[in-house]
């Protein structure tokens, strides 16, 4: 399982002492959460790229074909396997 993202790599002056610099710029894709994410996170979710072939598609298809997989999966698909409090652990 993979998150949807973008990349891109930008050049700026972001600080006058520093001059112009490089910086890599990454991003994930969001979609409205299904049922049990919205339980946790109501806002919003990853896309999420389920099987290598969608993955492959993301990387290397044109837009019509990759935008395409920006949906979520169906309700039931994903599980929560713990619960617990957050730790520095």
């Amino acid at each position: 399982m993979f998150f949807a993202g973008v990349w891109t790599n930008w050049t700026s002056a972001r600080k006058v002492k520093e001059g112009e610099v490089n910086a890599d710029f990454y991003g994930f894709l969001t979609i409205e959460p299904i049922d049990v994410v919205g339980a946790i996170h109501p806002k919003a979710m990853p896309v999420i790229l389920q099987t290598p072939g969608k993955v492959e598609t993301w990387l290397t298809a044109p837009w019509e074909d990759a935008g395409a997989l920006q949906r979520a999966p169906p309700d039931g698909v994903l599980e929560i396997v713990a619960f617990g409090d957050a730790t520095d652990e």
